[in-house]
Parts: C-alpha cells; structure tokens; sequence
C-alpha cells in the first residue's frame, strides 16, 4: 500500500494504546477481570467532529459502567458454574457462543458485554483528522468495498441510510464473513448490518470491522437530536487503517466454539 513515512508515523502514534493493546484485543482477552481501555486518541482529538466533552462521559461513564457491570455478571455466573468452561472464557467467546450462557445471565451478558464489546470496536476504528489524510478505504477492504457495493460512494451512502434507518438506540456495521469453497479457497464476503440496543454482530457470526454507535449519548452533547450531522461528522473521524487492521486481526484469530457444553 503506497504511503509516505509521514502518514505511517502518525497511525502508529495514534492508534496503539498505552499498554501496546489497541480496545478490540481487549475483547479476546482471557483474564478474571476486565479493566477499561485505554483510548488510542486523546479526549480532544477528534475534535470538531466529535467533541472531547461527550468523548470523555463516553468513555470514563458509559464504556466504564459496562466494564464494572460485566465484571460482575461474569463473576456471578462462575461461582454459581465453577465446571462451565465457557465462563471462564473472553467475553468475545462468549458472545459468539451466546446461546451456551445460562439463560438467567444470557440477557445481562448481551447487554452489558456487548456494550464492552462494541464500545471497544467503536472507539479503535477512530483516530483524529490530519490535513493530509484523504479518509478513504484502504488494502483489501477498499477492494472488498468496490466488489461487493460498487463504489465507496455507494457503500457510503447504503451505510449512512442505514444508520438513519436506525429506530432508538443501536449500532449500525460494516462486517466481513470468510467462507471457504468446495476447493478450499477461503474469500471474504462484506455486508452492511444494524443491532438494536447492546446487541453485537458476532453472536451472528460476523466479524465487525467497521462500527458507528448511534446511543444518543455517543453525540448528544454536541448534535443533540441531529444525527444525520453526527454521521456526516463521523466520517471524518474513521481510520482506514484501523479497520484494514480490525479486518485482519480477524482472519489471524482462531475461531471459538465450545460443542462440547
């Protein structure tokens, strides 16, 4: 991918978090306890677009009252299934195999580790705005955009009504699906989706790469009840880069499934 070493210097300081771990790697962490993220931005920086005092109750309100929430269902249910492999597994896991979560905890997990979760994917596709940079797809994923919507314009577009279409709180995503045919050739297949409240793609088995959060409390201090302006807003924000990366963390991952539950 054709890029001046200034533009590879600025992605690598804006997008690698204080503990080397961009927000979705937390997701597949296996630990006892989550911590909340660090952002791989300061506050300020995706001003004018997103402003940094929304940003900040986002962030250290929002996303952090997710994090304690989660922390203390996942606690429950291990002590009330110390034997259930799944508990102990990432969150991430654990949405992709949702139907395994006890029924008494299934709804408090999609809600609470899904809003962990897709915060997390939220928040790691962003970077601030420099004068040169052209915010446009890029590597496979600019490819994968033109094969399957036509144009970026197009998938823009389909994109954005989306997300206006959106009725209440949710998240509207740009996912990838690798499928392998009969000769054993894996390919990506790309798909603009939307999920209600803290609903997360991979419980579908999807794998997100591109995220817009469309709570009223990701805009409201600025755009109040004018979400077209945050989308338009929004826009500007996106790392290319970061979701280009997002796309391949994906692929390298190995894929979770406990048939044996």
């Amino acid at each position: 991918m054709p890029c001046v070493l200034l533009q590879l210097v600025c992605v690598v300081a804006i997008v690698v978090s204080v503990d080397g771990l961009l927000p979705y790697e937390v997701n597949d962490d296996v630990v006892s306890e989550y911590t909340l993220p660090d952002l791989p931005y300061d506050y300020k920086g995706l001003e004018p677009y997103l402003d940094e005092a929304t940003l900040r109750v986002h962030h250290t309100g929002h996303h952090a009252g997710y994090t304690k929430k989660l922390n203390a269902v996942l606690k429950q249910w291990r002590e009330e299934s110390p034997n259930q492999e799944l508990a102990s597994d990432s969150i991430l896991s654990i949405l992709e195999n949702l139907r395994e979560v006890p029924e008494q905890h299934r709804r408090t997990v999609t809600n609470v580790g899904g809003g962990f979760v897709n915060h997390n994917l939220y928040f790691s596709v962003m970077s601030p705005l420099s004068s040169n940079d052209s915010r446009v797809p890029v590597g496979e994923v600019s490819d994968l955009i033109i094969k399957f919507f036509g144009s970026y314009k197009a998938f823009k577009d389909l994109f954005t009504s989306r997300a206006m279409s959106v009725f209440g709180s949710g998240y509207v995503w740009l996912c990838q699906r690798e499928t392998t045919d009969s000769r054993g050739i894996s390919t990506l297949e790309l798909s603009v989706t939307s999920t209600g409240n803290q609903d997360a793609p991979m419980t579908d088995q999807l794998q997100p790469i591109l995220t817009l959060d469309l709570w009223e409390h990701a805009y409201y201090l600025k755009h109040q009840n004018k979400r077209a302006k945050y989308i338009e807003d929004w826009w500007n924000v996106v790392n290319w880069d970061a979701v280009q990366g997002l796309s391949e963390w994906w692929i390298k991952r190995a894929p979770s499934a406990h048939d044996e539950l």
